[in-house]
C-alpha cells in the first residue's frame, strides 16, 4: 500500500509546476491530472517523466480532462463517437506508459445518458480491453453526479463484467452520494485498484487528514484485506488547504497509516 498526492490538489497550476511543488517537498507519489489536450504530446510527457526520474517519485495512476466528456462520447446512441474517442484515449495510454503509470481513473456516464447497464458494460468493456493492450488498467470511480455514485449500480456492473472490472474509491464522493465508502469497498472487493481519499465530518466532505472524522482505522483495515497494494492517493480541492505544508503533513500522515500494511503489522 502506497499512499500519494493528487496534482489535482494544486489546481489551476500548471501540472508540472504542481508535480514539481509536491516532489521537492517530499511527495514520493502523486497522481498526474491531465488538464488539457498539449500535456498528451509525446515531449511534455517525458519532460514530466524526466522530473520524475529526478526526485524519484512514483505515478500510479492518471486522471483525465476529458471525463466531462465521457457521458456524451461513450455513452450515447451516436456509437461513431465510441470509436473515436477510443482513438483519442489511446493518447493517455501512451502518456501512462511514459511515466510509467497503470492506473486511469474512469467516471463513466450520468443518469441521464441514454444507456441501459448492459450498454454500459459493452462501452466499458471496450475501453478496458483497449488499456490492457497498453498495460494499462482503466478503473471506474464513483461520483456523485454519475451512475458509478451508487453503489447498488457498481454492484451491478460489477456482476456483469466479472474480470474485465476495476475500481477507483473516491470517500469524499461516495459521501456526496449518500453512500457509506466502506460499503463500496465490501461491493468491489478485490477489485478496488486505488483511492482518492481526504477526511469528513461536520465541516465538510473534503478536508485535510485530521480535520474531520473519518474512521481511517477501519478503513484502512478493510481495505488491506480486500487489496494490500493499492494506491491511496489525497484528493482536496484548492478550497480545502491553506499551503503545501498542509498537503504535506496530511501526505506524511497517510504515508504512516499506509506503511502500518506491512507483512503482519497493524494500525
Amino acid at each position: 500500500m502506497i499512499a500519494g498526492v493528487s496534482t489535482a490538489c494544486l489546481y489551476p497550476k500548471p501540472l508540472e509546476e504542481a508535480l514539481y511543488d509536491l516532489s521537492v517537498n517530499g511527495v514520493s507519489c502523486v497522481e498526474l491530472f491531465i488538464n488539457t489536450h498539449s500535456e498528451l504530446k509525446k515531449g511534455f510527457a517525458h519532460g514530466v517523466a524526466n522530473l520524475l526520474r529526478r526526485f524519484d517519485v512514483k505515478c500510479p495512476s492518471v486522471h483525465p480532462f476529458t471525463c466531462e466528456m465521457e457521458p456524451q462520447m461513450f455513452f450515447s446512441e451516436y456509437e461513431r463517437r465510441v470509436n473515436d474517442m477510443l482513438e483519442y484515449y489511446k493518447l493517455y495510454f501512451r502518456f501512462m506508459n511514459i511515466v510509467g503509470a497503470d492506473i486511469f481513473v474512469f467516471h463513466g456516464g450520468k443518469p441521464s445518458s441514454v444507456c441501459n447497464t448492459e450498454l454500459y458494460c459493452e462501452r466499458y468493456s471496450k475501453l478496458y480491453r483497449l488499456g490492457k493492450e497498453f498495460g494499462v488498467t482503466v478503473a471506474v470511480e464513483n461520483v456523485s453526479r454519475c451512475k458509478s455514485g451508487s453503489s447498488a449500480f457498481i454492484k451491478e456492473i460489477k456482476n456483469m463484467l466479472g474480470d474485465e472490472f476495476a475500481f477507483v474509491l473516491d470517500t469524499k464522493q461516495a459521501i456526496r452520494s449518500n453512500e457509506n465508502p466502506m460499503r463500496f469497498l465490501d461491493i468491489v472487493g478485490s477489485k478496488i485498484a486505488h483511492v482518492h481519499i481526504s477526511d469528513s465530518g461536520e465541516m465538510g466532505d473534503c478536508l485535510l487528514i485530521g480535520k474531520g472524522r473519518f474512521d481511517f482505522r477501519k478503513f484502512f483495515d478493510k481495505l488491506a484485506g480486500y487489496n494490500p497494494d493499492c494506491s491511496v492517493i489525497l484528493e482536496l480541492y484548492r478550497s480545502g488547504w491553506s499551503g503545501i505544508s498542509d498537503l504535506v503533513s496530511s501526505y506524511n500522515i497517510l504515508t504512516r497509516m499506509t506503511e502500518s500494511y506491512c507483512g503482519e503489522q497493524k494500525l
